[in-house]
């Protein structure tokens, strides 16, 4: 018999629903993975009980784009994203990408994978392209190994680049693998890791970097390989590579992947904020959704998505951190923050803003839909049992309870959560993760980073 847990007397329980249900002063039973039930003085047998009380619960948030390896390149005053042209930044920061090893992807995936935790995000999808020689094809086993100790679902990008720089691209020799390489670990990890069933805590995606740094026919064998086997495929698009693509092929990015077959409602992207209006449709019409990346838009000067007019056009738009190299966190509660404000930044010129309600959505909901989860993204009976916890009943909170639903964004609610719940199990609560002695993998992964990155990296040294 699965054990059951009820959650007694939040003061407000966001479902994000088709409804937009808010019940307020009521419980919800948990049993297994899973929700049973929400209503008022709930009696039903339970094995564990949570005190709620002055708590607001929203499900979790779901990250849609990561690169978790960057979390050991942040806080570098000698990358200085803002003030750097992309060429720039991408000369700088491949000299450290390219000497990470298994032992970084592991301490940094456990680095990101505790952020994203404790700022409620219960499902994670991470961009793994940083294959090295001195990683082998070790890193998703090392990320999987991580997500497993912290409880968090993960859903694995298997990224690649396949192009040598002397042919186009930016990327280092010892970072470069073949595309017959690249398939049979996909082959492989699919086997270990892939669960289609419902409250899967991991997935595979076939996620080729980006179009500029791979052969046609990565991408080519991609879609074919990923429909066969049933995974979704991700890449990065729309983010100022056009005019190479146009250069080189003759055609925007989008048509190219639309060309190839590499669109369609098992494909998402990251970015997209060089797609024009008529691309919003083609994306609405394939299914193809977009990953909404607000922080590295911000600090390298970028174009702030129309999310209204790409909602209104029919395109999926979830929400991402993106790699910690160009945003130096990890929260998606501070992404949703940020997204909103920049959003509203706009609202003038673009006739209206989105609400902050519709941000967290777009953050639970859209990320659910983005991912191909229909057993996540709310709080209905059904649905896992993800979810996160504030504790309302603080001072800085005061004069704002009337109205849980756009509390977050709005108010700037960025800090740590009271609880976070994944899968019917408590990961994170009243400040300490509950499945790790966090300051030993701390200090064990301040020494990885010290050995592997800070000691032989010049852009570690000189900070004084």
């Amino acid at each position: 018999m699965e054990s059951t847990i009820l959650i007694r007397n939040a003061r407000a329980i966001v479902t994000c629903d088709g409804q937009d249900r808010v019940y307020y002063d009521s419980d919800m039973l948990i049993q297994g993975p899973k929700i049973v039930k929400i209503g008022k003085n709930l009696t039903d047998p339970h094995d564990q009980e949570i005190d709620a009380t002055d708590k607001f619960v929203y499900p979790g948030l779901i990250n849609t784009h990561h690169h978790f390896f960057q979390t050991f390149v942040r806080n570098l005053k000698t990358i200085d994203y803002p003030n750097m042209t992309v060429p720039q930044w991408l000369d700088k920061i491949y000299r450290i990408f390219q000497v990470i090893d298994d032992q970084v992807i592991y301490y940094s995936s456990l680095t990101a994978m505790a952020d994203l935790l404790k700022h409620g995000c219960t499902c994670a999808f991470d961009h793994q392209y940083c294959f090295t020689k001195a990683t082998g094809k070790a890193p998703v086993d090392r990320q999987m190994e991580a997500a497993s100790q912290l409880g968090i679902r993960y859903h694995a990008g298997r990224g690649v680049n396949t192009l040598p720089r002397e042919e186009g691209s930016t990327i280092p020799a010892n970072m470069l693998e073949t595309t017959d390489e690249y398939l049979k670990d996909c082959e492989r990890i699919i086997k270990l890791y892939h669960d289609s069933k419902p409250y899967s805590m991991s997935q595979i995606v076939m996620a080729p970097c980006q179009p500029i740094n791979s052969y046609p026919e990565t991408f080519i064998e991609t879609v074919s390989f990923a429909r066969e086997k049933g995974v979704r495929m991700h890449t990065h698009l729309g983010e100022g590579e056009n005019e190479i693509m146009v250069e080189r092929w003759g055609k925007r990015t989008l048509d190219w992947c639309g060309e190839i077959g590499f669109l369609g409602p098992d494909v998402w992207i990251a970015h997209g904020w060089e797609l024009t209006p008529e691309e919003y449709e083609v994306l609405a019409k394939a299914g193809t959704g977009v990953s909404h990346c607000p922080g590295p838009a911000i600090l390298g000067g970028f174009p702030i998505l129309p999310i209204g007019q790409m909602q209104e056009a029919g395109v999926c738009v979830s929400l991402g951190c993106d790699g910690s190299a160009t945003n130096d966190s990890s929260s998606l509660l501070d992404s949703m923050r940020t997204a909103w404000m920049m959003q509203a930044w706009h609202s003038k010129q673009r006739g209206g803003c989105i609400s902050p309600y519709e941000m967290l959505k777009i953050a639970t909901v859209n990320g659910a839909k983005t991912l191909g989860r229909n057993d996540l993204g709310s709080l209905e009976p059904e649905k896992g049992a993800d979810l996160f916890m504030v504790d309302a009943g603080v001072l800085e909170l005061t004069g704002t309870l009337h109205d849980p639903r756009n509390l977050l964004a709005r108010t700037g609610v960025t800090g740590n959560v009271w609880l976070t719940m994944v899968n019917g199990q408590v990961v994170f609560q009243d400040g300490h993760l509950t499945r790790v002695d966090e300051g030993k993998l701390a200090r064990e992964g301040e020494a990885v980073c010290t050995k592997v990155l800070r000691e032989p990296c010049e852009a570690f040294h000189n900070l004084g």
